[in-house]
């Protein structure tokens, strides 16, 4: 089914969705984008149902075709710092206060938000129903699979460039084995510590 282009018709909407939460390592990545009351593109879809080789062709697409699009970016020590959840809403905004065209409306990925100025609106699976939200995820995405794989330079023996920090057992195994690097969540340690397998 093709997703929809506007939630509510010729409102300036701006999608948001963020890459990351579940990482044991990294930062988590936001994207804010505004796409044309007009625009359409069959491929466009939630990033997880595309391949790494579609993400990027469609990234180039929105950078583009967009009205305007921005990240923003909470690093492993801020997440620390605020946790996870806030630290996701937080880059979200970051992100909202980087655009240079101003929306009339946020539409966010998701259940929970905390309230910007501009208004929004909470989508559960929006990234799979919405243009703009699905454009959004796949910047926040792509571009935090590319600070992923420049950190797996630094800590090969991760394989951040496979498993972008998220916790498989490979991952887990490799935190047993060398311990924790500077780039892992000290608030996700009883994570790490969980069963291998």
């Amino acid at each position: 089914m093709a997703l929809q282009n506007q939630y509510t018709p010729g409102i300036l909407e701006a999608g948001l969705d963020e890459a990351g939460r579940g990482c044991l390592a990294g930062p988590v990545v936001a994207a804010a984008v505004i796409l044309p009351l007009d625009f359409q593109n069959s491929l466009l879809n939630d990033s997880k149902q595309l391949s790494h080789k579609q993400r990027i062709a469609l990234r180039d697409v929105i950078q583009a075709e967009a009205v305007d699009w921005a990240i923003g970016i909470y690093s492993h020590r801020q997440i620390d710092e605020v946790n996870i959840l806030k630290a996701s809403f937080l880059a979200m905004h970051e992100a909202v206060s980087q655009l240079r065209v101003r929306p009339e409306a946020l539409l966010v990925d998701g259940n929970r938000f905390i309230a910007h100025e501009i208004p929004h609106t909470c989508i559960v699976k929006g990234d799979g129903k919405f243009l703009n939200i699905a454009a959004a995820s796949i910047l926040a995405k792509t571009f935090r699979d590319d600070i992923m794989e420049m950190l797996h330079q630094e800590y090969p023996h991760y394989a951040w460039d496979s498993n972008k920090g998220y916790p498989t057992a490979a991952h887990r195994l490799a935190v047993y084995a060398h311990g924790m690097s500077p780039y892992h969540r000290r608030s996700f340690n009883s994570s790490i510590q969980l069963q291998l397998f």
